[in-house]
């Protein structure tokens, strides 16, 4: 189904009025739709059939508690990159058996955490790193069960901030020094090798560089097995694109025929990462314009929200587009400008978009779509603004998932002078 669309010229998120919203919890607001969500998901399933693939929702994405049994409840996984995700996969209902573990720098505390509850699977992206994990399993007398991220040198072709597989990049172990890493390791007892991993990217929008990443985890496999070390699984990571403007939907399925293909008469387990697309497309950013510059023709019209860059940074960080539209049909006294839409925040590159042919009148709600994914999650408290609210839709009914953060809830955190830990105690 569609998440969001227009009835009598106001749009709905499902069955549900977004101005309904707005008057129950207050604007700016993320509200998120279940229904998309499960589509998405059940979509990426079928496409990997009739082999399977195991299902590993990437956390960094969108990590609301609410989004997480959505999933759980699904039977996904979860790709997490700190401890603080994995105890929100725990709070949300999520099997602990089906976490991954990625990102390159795990502290002892989200190491000793992962062995306590018994993940999945470490992927480990330095050498560093798995002396580490080996000396913390060995601390604890059990086995950390190990993959490998391996750093394939492929050129994701998307935005070099997301791109992850380049030579340049923090990520993952070379993959000209994986084999002697993996003998290394196999060596230490504390250590199960269990897999083989590699992420190149994220938005992605075509299979090619995909496809060549996996080859080269299957050619290092088959070295691998050829130095007696048998994975049981191979996880080729996230980065499926999704449309923000006009770039062409990321065609799974044709994704999914390459990948069986691929791992035809192999005994391995295959694992996907997915973030972005399953969560982008199926949330939006409800704001109102607080302020109204019009200028002369020729100069910039400003529209200013009460969301600003704290609440969404994709524009101000990447340059990102988003769509933005009314949620309710213009009035009569709308003024239709190319308008520059702004928030309050006291930075120049506060802005959500850029050059919008838009009719605006002062109170006006718009909607920013494509924000499920990197939008609450990267949010902050910049001029001490409180976070939004976040809400999930669900058929003709809503709920709260997120209650809007208070100058309460920011000031909770910080300690006067005389308190037990103020200053010089720490």
């Amino acid at each position: 189904m569609e998440a969001f669309r227009y009835v009598d010229g106001h749009l709905h998120a499902e069955g549900v009025k977004l101005e309904d919203i707005a008057a129950r919890v207050g604007t700016p607001a993320y509200v998120y739709s279940r229904a998309h969500l499960e589509e998405r998901y059940r979509t990426l399933c079928a496409a990997m059939e009739p082999r399977g693939a195991d299902i590993c929702y990437a956390v960094k994405a969108n990590s609301n508690l609410g989004v997480l049994r959505t999933f759980a409840a699904l039977g996904a996984g979860f790709d997490i990159v700190s401890g603080g995700e994995l105890q929100r996969v725990l709070h949300a209902g999520g099997d602990p058996g089906k976490v991954v573990f990625s990102g390159v720098g795990k502290r002892e505390d989200e190491i000793d955490l992962a062995l306590k509850v018994g993940i999945r699977c470490f992927n480990v992206e330095s050498a560093a790193e798995l002396a580490r994990l080996a000396g913390r399993a060995r601390l604890h007398g059990c086995t950390a069960p190990v993959s490998l991220r391996v750093n394939p040198h492929v050129d994701a072709r998307t935005h070099p901030y997301i791109s992850t597989a380049l030579e340049t990049s923090k990520f993952g172990v070379p993959i000209d020094q994986a084999r002697a890493l993996y003998r290394q390791a196999s060596r230490e007892p504390a250590l199960a090798l269990v897999g083989i991993d590699c992420h190149i990217g994220s938005q992605i929008g075509d299979t090619e560089p995909l496809l060549e990443a996996l080859d080269s985890l299957l050619a290092l496999t088959d070295e691998l097995a050829a130095d007696g070390i048998e994975l049981e699984h191979v996880d080729v990571g996230g980065g499926l694109g999704v449309r923000y403007r006009d770039e062409p939907e990321f065609d799974v399925a044709r994704y999914g025929a390459a990948l069986n293909a691929a791992m035809a008469g192999r005994p391995q387990r295959l694992i996907l990462e997915p973030g972005r697309y399953l969560v982008a497309n199926g949330g939006l950013l409800l704001t109102r314009v607080e302020y109204l510059k019009p200028a002369a023709p020729g100069a910039t019209s400003f529209a200013v929200l009460d969301a600003a860059m704290n609440d969404l940074i994709r524009p101000a960080l990447y340059r990102a587009w988003h769509e933005v539209v009314p949620v309710t049909p213009a009035g009569a006294g709308s003024l239709r400008r190319s308008w520059n839409l702004v928030g309050p925040v006291c930075e120049s590159g506060d802005f959500l978009a850029e050059h919008r042919d838009l009719a605006l009148a002062e109170g006006d709600l718009l909607a920013v779509l494509s924000a499920g994914a990197y939008g609450f999650v990267q949010s902050s408290n910049y001029n001490s603004r409180s976070r939004a609210a976040e809400v999930m839709v669900e058929g003709e009914t809503f709920r709260l998932i997120r209650r809007r953060e208070t100058i309460r809830d920011q000031l909770a955190l910080e300690l006067a002078d005389d308190d037990p830990l103020g200053p010089g105690m720490l």
